[in-house]
């Protein structure tokens, strides 16, 4: 077996997971790519270039429990542990007022954003508990909405609120394991899905107005950072977001 650490990035795809697996590869961690397009994850594989950490694609939806036990125990037959999550997967809704919203987008954005998490989270401490060396780390996707909506957004708001109480408590139950558990709230990275906020998007008072963004190779930094941690500190939380967005103060 291989000493290297190994991570599996959810929502590897595109965007965030992609830019974050890459500089988890690129770093020397053996890396698993997640995503329910295997070709998305091969192109992510391609575009991160030669790596001295291996990098595979693993086709999964995060919100089949079958389908997520069976990844975490692959990739433990395959390199002996799991070292690190990064619990990245999820989607957005379209901006609508709560009596707008179907049922159906309620759930749709529930199993995906929370019970995902959930499942990815609760294989993840399962592995990590039971190898030698016991423990590692689950890194959550918390976003800037797990402070502060925007409008017209009750089901991803409320997802990523939870996402915090699961980040809470996984820190709190992984002690006895060594498992560390700390959540990245994003605001404003420059991804395809966030494009059209420098175009404009509803603001708190009614304005359609552009706001600022960063480049998403940030996020990435900013996740190896606490990947890389040694499992006697943890970043709880951490924001990082673009200067000039408007989350702090009453923008």
């Amino acid at each position: 077996m291989d000493a290297s650490r190994v991570a599996i990035v959810t929502g590897a795809g595109t965007g965030i997971g992609r830019a974050a697996a890459a500089a988890l590869s690129r770093d020397g961690w053996h890396t698993v790519y997640v995503g329910r397009r295997g070709a998305l994850l091969e192109e992510a594989i391609a575009a991160a270039g030669q790596t001295p950490g291996e990098a595979l694609a693993f086709p999964v939806d995060v919100t089949d429990p079958a389908a997520v036990d069976d990844l975490f125990e692959q990739v433990a037959v395959r390199f002996g542990r799991v070292d690190l999550l990064f619990n990245n997967a999820g989607m957005f809704s379209k901006t609508q007022t709560i009596d707008e919203t179907p049922v159906d987008l309620w759930k749709a954005v529930v199993e995906v954003n929370l019970t995902g998490a959930f499942l990815c989270a609760r294989a993840a401490f399962r592995q990590m508990r039971r190898q030698t060396p016991i423990g590692g780390r689950i890194i959550n996707n918390g976003s800037i909405s797990a402070h502060a909506p925007r409008p017209g957004s009750a089901p991803y708001t409320a997802t990523k609120h939870a996402i915090t109480g699961l980040t809470r408590t996984l820190a709190l139950d992984g002690r006895p394991f060594n498992i560390a558990c700390g959540q990245i709230d994003i605001g404003n990275a420059l991804t395809d899905m966030a494009a059209p906020m420098a175009d404009g998007v509803p603001q708190a008072d009614g304005r359609i107005a552009p706001e600022a963004v960063m480049d998403v190779d940030n996020v990435a930094r900013s996740v190896l950072h606490m990947a890389n941690l040694p499992l006697n500190a943890n970043v709880l939380f951490m924001t990082v977001m673009a200067t000039k967005m408007p989350f702090v103060g009453r923008g």
